[in-house]
């Protein structure tokens, strides 16, 4: 992980102020890990939802291990899911492991599920 700046955030903030952000967010909620019964944005694998003024979305993402047997084929799920969202003109979804993925990246919800709670 490179050195951060003291007070820089490790993940870019999402455009939550945008119209398509909350069907966005429902979207990858549609795709779920296989190896745990939770979907993505609730086990805090999304970690940026970045929407452009032509409504293009960059979606940075990670996964559970870096040794996931989907990581391969997991952006394609996601990009699969957003893209036919009215008003979405483009998706791209980027893999990244820094930071990597904790348990505290969890939803209440996810950790509910799971029996964390």
């Amino acid at each position: 992980m490179q050195d951060q700046i003291e007070g820089t955030a490790l993940i870019k903030p999402s455009t939550t102020d945008h119209p398509l952000y909350p069907q966005i967010v429902e979207a990858c909620r549609s795709v779920f890990d296989p190896e745990i019964p939770v979907n993505i944005f609730d086990l805090g694998l999304v970690y940026t939802i970045e929407i452009g003024e032509e409504s293009q979305v960059d979606i940075t993402m990670t996964l559970t291990a870096p040794g996931c047997p989907v990581a391969g084929e997991m952006p394609g799920w996601v990009a699969d899911a957003v893209e036919p969202l009215p008003g979405v003109k483009q998706v791209d979804v980027h893999m990244t492991f820094d930071p990597p993925w904790g348990m505290d990246m969890m939803s209440d919800e996810a950790k509910l599920e799971l029996g964390f709670m």
